[in-house]
């Protein structure tokens, strides 16, 4: 069995503030520190459950976030910066996918540094009539390659969103919300424990674990968090005005819509 391991930072064991998680923090050094130690946990608990193969794909921002001679030599690829239209580079070689560090939707209520691709720009994300958001679609995407999501890493509210799709998903639910920078952090070594414990379980019900797709055709609505943001549809043909906060995007496949939904 070959596992693709998605890694995102907002929902990783020890982050709970904007300082750790964006290069101009001042607390980035730790966030990055925190997210290499996560990511070596889990591959360690697949590597302990047999697992051949493991993918680690840093999708946070500008996929900058790993320290790479600290991470695990049991790795097969750690794929890193600009992957042009591919988010789920390598994704082929592989049987199953681990959300690692996940965090809830915009407007979640109390969820750590909750969001949906841009803090600063989306407030909404509507397909098909229900408000979704990385959690869903980058779950979309990999079910439209044919792998199921096996594992999410997170605050208790990003593992309870992931529920709401993935039924059978085993959740490593490192810390509980108090506020969009607050949490109830469990102590390191607890937390790094409970990523290995649930990478094992993982795999042993892997079986259990269906893709996750969109009907299509896709029916995206993005609502803006501010004025003066909308895209520029004579640049982006793909999107469509509505309001002067909302507008469509057309898109193929939900790997294609990841690309193009920021204006």
């Amino acid at each position: 069995m070959n596992v693709y391991v998605m890694v995102d930072i907002e929902g990783i064991s020890g982050v709970y503030t904007r300082e750790q998680v964006t290069p101009d923090g001042s607390r980035f050094a730790e966030g990055r520190k925190y997210i290499t130690e996560d990511v070596n946990a889990c591959v360690k608990g697949l590597k302990a459950a047999g697992v051949d193969k493991i993918y680690v794909r840093d999708c946070h921002g500008g996929s900058y976030s790993f320290i790479w001679d600290q991470l695990s030599s049991d790795v097969e690829y750690f794929i890193c910066g600009n992957t042009r239209d591919k988010r789920f580079l390598g994704i082929e070689d592989c049987d199953a996918v681990i959300f690692l560090g996940y965090h809830a939707m915009a407007g979640t209520q109390y969820a750590v540094l909750e969001h949906s691709w841009s803090s600063m720009h989306i407030q909404n994300i509507h397909i098909n009539g229900k408000k979704v958001g990385e959690i869903a679609m980058d779950a979309a995407a990999a079910g439209e390659y044919g792998k199921p999501v096996i594992m999410i890493s997170g605050d208790d509210l990003a593992c309870k969103e992931a529920k709401e799709i993935m039924p059978n998903i085993v959740c490593a639910e490192v810390k509980k919300a108090a506020n969009v920078i607050g949490a109830m952090l469990m102590p390191k070594e607890k937390a790094h424990k409970l990523i290995y414990d649930k990478a094992i379980e993982a795999v042993k019900n892997a079986e259990n674990c269906k893709r996750f797709e969109f009907d299509k055709p896709l029916d995206v609505t993005v609502e803006l968090s501010q004025r003066n943001m909308l895209p520029n549809s004579s640049r982006m043909p793909y999107t469509h005005v509505i309001d002067g906060r909302t507008y469509k995007v057309d898109a193929d496949s939900t790997e294609q819509l990841i690309y193009r939904i920021v204006p």
